[in-house]
């Protein structure tokens, strides 16, 4: 009876250990971008797999340099989201769980993209904040038409002695 109990004991601490190191996530966040490229992928196990273009600037060398993020996505629903993204050129903020332990047949990184989010979409072409797209002429703005001073009344007014204090 004894060794039921520590086999059962032993198999469920196994089991508490495996959960905690696959499917409980170590940090979660946001990264925001461009996806550079994503694709389905795989031998056995096909999964979503991708990388952000995170841009950068260099403090060192005062340039920009590019900085990557690679992650992968295990929900369809998501990972339409980001293909639509793609083949927009639009830029996203990807929410994502970091997993202790990444399994074959999870993807290929530890980081799981759970959300997508778009940003700005009426400006894909230009930068935040731009009104109208490259190779298009600036919106017209009409002159403002100078108004027409207002008459001032200029009756003047006698005081009476009634009215005077």
């Amino acid at each position: 009876m004894r060794r039921i109990l520590f086999l059962l004991f032993f198999l469920l601490l196994i089991f508490g250990i495996f959960y905690y190191l696959t499917v409980w996530s170590y940090s979660d966040g946001e990264r925001a971008g461009t996806i550079s490229k994503y694709s389905r992928r795989g031998y056995v196990f096909k999964t979503w797999e991708g990388v952000l273009n995170v841009g950068g600037f260099s403090g060192e060398t005062g340039s920009l340099t590019p900085q990557y993020f690679d992650f992968s996505v295990e929900d369809d629903s998501v990972a339409q989201q980001i293909n639509q993204a793609v083949k927009t050129g639009q830029r996203v903020t990807l929410h994502y769980e970091e997993k202790l332990v990444k399994l074959p047949w999870n993807g290929e990184t530890k980081y799981f993209v759970t959300d997508v989010e778009i940003v700005d979409p009426q400006y894909q072409y230009g930068m935040p904040g731009q009104r109208y797209y490259p190779n298009q002429p600036a919106p017209q703005t009409q002159p403002a038409q100078p108004s027409a001073p207002t008459q001032v009344d200029t009756v003047d007014t006698v005081q009476t002695p009634d009215t005077a204090l």
